[in-house]
């Protein structure tokens, strides 16, 4: 009884930080108070699906969208077809998006030319939960999104899956 009464506790603090973090997915860059992170975006180089080494730096002066996603996500497949229709509309303007794969190289692949993928996908595996982290993914999840404005601050941190309309309200002010 005592086990199921703590088992029970476990769940509902486990639920209620969910849903903090759901809150906060749908706002702007938490105070220094909520995330211990910084605003300014971390530099990072990782290969691309080429094999040639891409440079976070190589975007500055954009706005620039950061997706950590993998394969065997659901809702990171689910939001792609978004992201393409986002990138063809707005990189006149200034806007990057760049994916970043926690995933197998083959998989990502196979998957991002069946979709038409038209922005970079970097590869990552098990460094980029770290450098998800480095963003202001401290709990890990997926998919995670960053959208950074042309001057490198981190605008908003998104632990949730993204539409085209979200994507947009988002990126417009900063174009």
């Amino acid at each position: 009884m005592v086990g199921l009464a703590g088992a029970g506790l476990v769940s509902g603090y486990i639920f209620n930080n969910w849903q903090h973090e759901q809150k906060l997915a749908e706002t702007q860059v938490p105070s220094g108070k909520e995330t211990p992170v910084s605003n300014i975006r971390p530099l990072f180089k990782l290969k691309d699906l080429e094999e040639k080494t891409r440079d976070v730096k190589e975007w500055d002066g954009q706005v620039l969208m950061i997706n950590f996603w993998a394969t065997w996500c659901p809702p990171c497949r689910k939001e792609i077809p978004a992201f393409v229709e986002l990138q063809d509309k707005y990189l006149a303007k200034g806007f990057k998006i760049v994916g970043v794969a926690l995933d197998e190289k083959q998989a990502v692949i196979d998957f991002t030319d069946s979709m038409g993928v038209n922005y970079p996908i970097l590869m990552a595996e098990q460094e980029g939960i770290a450098l998800s982290k480095a963003y202001g993914n401290r709990l890990g999840v997926l998919p995670f999104t960053v959208i950074v404005d042309r001057k490198g601050n981190i605008i908003h941190r998104l632990r949730t899956e993204l539409t085209f309309k979200q994507v947009e309200g988002m990126i417009k002010p900063l174009l």
